[in-house]
């Protein structure tokens, strides 16, 4: 009688390929946990001083000349107060500027100077890890700038609607969006000089994105230059949301802001592995 073979040893297990391994290690709380220690301990008077800018602002034209301009044509077709009308588009240009200066000049000296990224991407981080880092950095301050902002039109009897509570999430998306586009175009710029060109396209876009007067002024050819600007949509979702006069165009400002952070995240993640993984 034969002996029944043994059966053949099971294949040792292996877990399957993670995906984007190469790009992310999922540590981001590390560039997190980097980045509040710098605040703390270096960074904290730029933080608190960039949320004078749109108050003072608020204060002299919406206070000052707005005695003069009276009541305006808000979104729905209703009137306001001057004061109410410029006040969404100045807390938008607030989570713009400050998503862009953390993205920007901070990345810049970060990348070319600091050479903090190549130290980065030297252990287990991953590009991935790096970019989501500084975005998440950048929405932190666009956060802190909404609420105090939103707690200064409350006071100045600015918030009409329960919808302008919206407008706090909705300025970290427009942070997020101006954030993750702004990393990736500074990954190309060398120079200071180059960095210049930066500056160069917000004063504009902050003039003329309809922030403190409407875009009808504009012929119509200039009015469709405008609205193709990421500002312009900010200004006018939270204008929309501030009277709590929503539609469906109110959709299309928040996908072109989604559009906007999905093409910023691959722009910098692409950048980051060209950069210092080749």
């Amino acid at each position: 009688m034969s002996a029944t073979p043994a059966p053949a040893p099971a294949p040792p297990h292996t877990p399957g390929p993670r995906p984007f391994r190469s790009l992310s290690s999922g540590n981001v709380g590390a560039v997190l946990e980097r980045g509040f220690t710098v605040i703390r301990n270096q960074n904290w008077m730029i933080l608190v001083s960039g949320f004078f800018e749109p108050v003072l602002y608020l204060l002299a034209m919406g206070v000052g000349m707005g005695g003069l301009v009276g009541e305006v044509v808000g979104p729905g077709g209703q009137p306001i107060s001057y004061a109410a009308y410029i006040a969404p588009a100045l807390l938008a240009t607030s989570a713009m500027n400050g998503a862009i200066y953390d993205s920007t000049w901070n990345v810049f000296f970060k990348l070319r100077f600091a050479k903090l990224y190549q130290a980065m991407l030297q252990t287990s981080l991953g590009p991935l890890d790096v970019a989501a880092g500084e975005i998440l950095m950048a929405l932190f301050r666009g956060f802190v700038y909404a609420v105090g902002f939103l707690g200064v039109l409350a006071l100045m009897g600015l918030v009409t609607s329960w919808w302008a509570l919206l407008m706090v999430p909705v300025a970290v998306l427009v942070a997020l969006g101006f954030a993750a586009l702004g990393m990736g175009i500074t990954s190309f710029m060398r120079t200071f000089q180059q960095m210049d060109l930066i500056n160069f396209a917000m004063l504009p876009m902050f003039l003329f994105s309809a922030t403190l007067y409407p875009i009808t002024v504009y012929p119509e050819p200039v009015q469709w230059f405008v609205m193709a600007m990421p500002l312009w949509h900010a200004v006018e979702l939270m204008r929309q949301l501030s009277v709590g006069h929503l539609g469906l165009v109110t959709l299309v400002h928040v996908g072109y802001f989604l559009a906007m952070t999905g093409v910023g995240m691959w722009l910098t993640t692409v950048r980051l592995r060209a950069l210092f993984l080749r």
